[in-house]
């Protein structure tokens, strides 16, 4: 029995735990939801109503992205979570994602939206000055792996430059540009980010990642 995996396939927080799950050889039952209709099976578990929500099959709940990457990268031979960078990581939940979310939805927090995009810029150019050295995020990259930090902090940058493409195409930042354009071109991006139908109760198990995917 897998662990049943609720999901939303353009949240930035789910989308973090899905590659972890593809990326270290996981399998999990996809569940996705609709947020104006959380299934009651989501909400009896984790009543707090954010995904992604990892069920295990013992019954017990983890509710946090981060803590889902972890419990992915667990017992893998190579340790990949200890690759973390926890204050890059926690800089982008905590500052970058402030900014990030009154850039994009100044309307809703009533702020000036350049201003935010502003703020958020400098911690972008931060992220590129990182990228230098190894063209990874992480404290410990891996040939041909990414880091748990790179894929922590990816979907949020993405996010950032789907708001105004020209603005974050027009930005110095050419390292930023050709990591975040690797990621998105890559087989483990194309992998996570399949279509499912919302869930409904009865409805048949959907494999993740599917067996048949390359």
């Amino acid at each position: 029995m897998a662990p049943i995996l609720y999901s939303f396939r353009r949240c930035p927080y789910a989308m973090r735990a899905r590659l972890a799950i593809v990326a270290n050889g996981r399998s999990v039952e996809l569940r996705e939801i609709v947020l104006r209709a959380k299934p009651a099976a989501m909400l009896e578990v984790a009543p707090k109503g954010t995904v992604p929500v990892l069920v295990m099959p013992d019954g017990s709940v983890i509710d946090e992205s981060l803590d889902i990457m972890r419990w992915a990268g667990a017992n893998t031979d190579d340790g990949w979570p200890t690759d973390a960078d926890t204050a890059q990581i926690a800089t982008n939940d905590g500052a970058f994602k402030h900014h990030l979310d009154r850039y994009k939805y100044a309307d809703r927090h009533g702020v000036d939206p350049v201003e935010h995009r502003d703020a958020a810029t400098v911690l972008l150019g931060a992220l590129d000055e990182r990228l230098r050295d190894t063209g990874s995020l992480g404290e410990n990259p891996r040939a041909g792996r990414p880091s748990m930090t790179d894929l922590a902090i990816m979907p949020f940058v993405r996010q950032f430059a789907q708001t105004d493409r020209s603005y974050f195409d027009g930005l110095s930042f050419e390292r930023l540009h050709a990591w975040l354009a690797t990621h998105l071109a890559s087989a483990l991006f194309a992998r996570i980010m399949i279509r499912p139908v919302p869930w409904h109760p009865g409805d048949p198990p959907i494999l993740f990642p599917a067996i048949d995917a390359e």
